[in-house]
């Protein structure tokens, strides 16, 4: 295996958390939303939406020992969000791990930003 960077970790991450019955989706962090806000309204289209990816963040330990993945969630309701979220944690870790060159040590942090109700329009 090569050496893997921060961009093919948010696909592996994203497409991993999407996978979990529950999750609805991956909600773009601050930046991201700014981003797309300050963003000519013109040039807005269907594919220029924000990809999955934007709700995930990847990078090296400080002190380089491996890995920090963090993963918002949004869920659908009627399921607990503590199980969906250790799910979200053990699928991306496992996911991580098995796209990295070398063991490393990896951390997922998971987030539930929002439960989405059957009324809420999208």
């Amino acid at each position: 295996m090569t050496t893997v960077g921060p961009t093919t970790l948010l696909g592996v991450a994203a497409e991993a958390a999407l996978a979990v019955p529950g999750v609805t989706g991956l909600p773009p962090r601050l930046a991201h939303r700014l981003a797309a806000a300050a963003a000519p309204s013109g040039t807005y289209t269907a594919s220029h939406r924000t990809p999955p990816e934007a709700g995930v963040r990847a990078e090296r330990a400080p002190d380089g020992s491996g890995w920090h993945i963090e993963v918002r969630c949004a869920l659908a309701e009627g399921r607990r969000a503590l199980d969906v979220a250790r799910d979200v944690h053990g699928r991306v870790r496992t996911a991580v791990i098995s796209r990295l060159a070398a063991p490393e040590p990896v951390t997922v942090t998971v987030t539930v930003t929002r439960i989405i109700t059957r009324y809420d329009a999208p």
